[in-house]
């Protein structure tokens, strides 16, 4: 009688609680963890597709100012005789007015001292005061018993901060003291002594001398072997003199010129513009759209590069903008040129259009195409920019969905607890009853024995 009973309930037939208890279990929250993974992922991605475009936008906006530096229009700076100078293109600038004729006259020397031989770079030298005189002011150097050698001296000029700096040369016949000023002749300086009746004896080695360059026939003159300004856009190290030699310095390619640099600037700019297009795609026909799909921050983005072919780059001259030399926006966002206009515009003033794109001195109405760029991508990711909101609501998503599974998580561990309860009890009940069905056997037994 009570074996049916307690069959109907489950107890003596080999049901597993604890893997009931964790059906359970799973069935309330997998649900819910399985749409939360799905959020997650999604969330993921957009991140990942947000940290691309910002990523994009940068590189872009490097990848067009590097082109424009002037090294773009150059390509590297080499010299006919390397042996007697070499060029670089100075950051930031654009070389001008290359190929240059140079002729290095005379190298700038620095002034250079030197003491009597001693026989070593420890022994006494004689307690003195010397006084370094040049155009930054006067400079006492004390030698008393703490720094009474060369080795002492030495270092007190060096700490002077006078401009002259000292060094020791040693050989088989002892050690001398050499002062040495920068290269020079407005860095020449004097010594004068005081407080030793025997002098510190000096022979001058070196006299301070001036750099002396020609460029294209005129000549110029410089306190350093390296000279910038002589050539726009250009520091000319100097190595060797050698009067009525020419070299050349130019560049190692051919300059870029203006069509291929708008060219060129149209074939990179699309890349950028057919991936953002692509990541925001919308998901048409039950397709599935790109990762970024209706999100307002990528929508800024493109809203922001169609603009600049209406950007004004310049506050001068016939063109300003780059739709005044036929670069026009299509409707997709990506560009196209309008040859016939820009052949117009190149054979009209080619040289308004480089400096249109790349101004000699960048103001804030000549900001040139690099300064264009520039000022969209901090626009987009300054902190109240488009792209910086749009990553941090992402990660604010990705906070909120961590948030909903730790709650689901306890969720289930409290269900868990009260299921496990629930069924310890009923173990309980159930072994009451086996015991009560035992009893009652036992008696039905007794009677059938009588």
């Amino acid at each position: 009688m009570f074996s049916d009973v307690i069959n109907s309930i489950g107890a003596g037939s080999g049901i597993n609680s604890a893997q009931l208890v964790a059906d359970l279990v799973a069935a309330s929250t997998g649900v819910k963890l399985s749409q939360l993974n799905e959020r997650s992922q999604l969330n993921s991605t957009r991140i990942s597709a947000m940290a691309a475009t910002a990523s994009a936008l940068s590189t872009f906006s490097d990848a067009v100012k590097e082109t424009l530096n002037g090294q773009g229009f150059v390509g590297e700076l080499i010299s006919s005789r390397a042996e007697l100078a070499n060029a670089t293109v100075l950051e930031d600038a654009r070389p001008e007015g290359l190929p240059a004729t140079v002729e290095v006259i005379q190298l700038a020397l620095a002034q250079r001292e030197m003491t009597d031989v001693f026989a070593s770079a420890s022994d006494p030298i004689g307690e003195r005061t010397l006084t370094i005189n040049n155009s930054a002011g006067s400079f006492d150097i004390v030698i008393d018993e703490s720094n009474n050698s060369l080795a002492g001296l030495k270092d007190a000029i060096n700490a002077s901060n006078s401009g002259v700096t000292a060094s020791i040369l040693t050989d088989n016949s002892g050690s001398r003291l050499v002062f040495e000023a920068q290269e020079g002749i407005d860095n020449a300086f004097t010594i004068a002594q005081s407080g030793n009746p025997t002098a510190l004896n000096l022979t001058n080695i070196a006299s301070a001398a001036n750099s002396i360059i020609a460029v294209d026939g005129i000549q110029l003159t410089n306190d350093s072997n390296i000279v910038t300004g002589a050539i726009p856009g250009v520091q000319l190290s100097l190595l060797a003199a050698e009067p009525g030699t020419n070299l050349t310095i130019s560049g190692d390619a051919e300059p870029l010129d203006v069509r291929s640099l708008v060219t060129e600037f149209v074939t990179a700019y699309n890349e950028l513009r057919s991936s953002l297009n692509a990541a925001t795609a919308p998901g048409l026909l039950g397709g599935s759209g790109g990762p970024l799909a209706g999100d307002r921050g990528a929508r800024e983005v493109k809203r922001q590069l169609s603009q600049l072919t209406s950007t004004q780059l310049t506050d001068s001259g016939d063109f300003r903008t780059l739709a005044d030399i036929g670069v026009r926006t299509e409707t997709d966002g990506t560009l196209s040129i309008d040859d016939t206009r820009l052949d117009a515009a190149l054979e009209l003033d080619s040289g308004a259009i480089k400096l249109m794109l790349e101004p000699v001195l960048e103001s804030e109405t000549n900001i040139g195409l690099s300064g264009a760029l520039d000022a969209i991508s901090t626009r987009l990711q300054e902190e109240d920019g488009a792209l910086k909101q749009a990553q941090e609501r992402l990660d604010s998503i990705r906070e909120s969905i961590e948030e909903r599974r730790v709650k689901i998580n306890d969720e289930g561990d409290r269900l868990r607890e009260q299921l496990q309860t629930t069924f310890a009890g009923l173990e309980r009940q159930l072994s009451i009853l086996r015991a009560t069905q035992s009893y009652v056997d036992q008696q039905f037994a007794n009677f059938d024995d009588n």
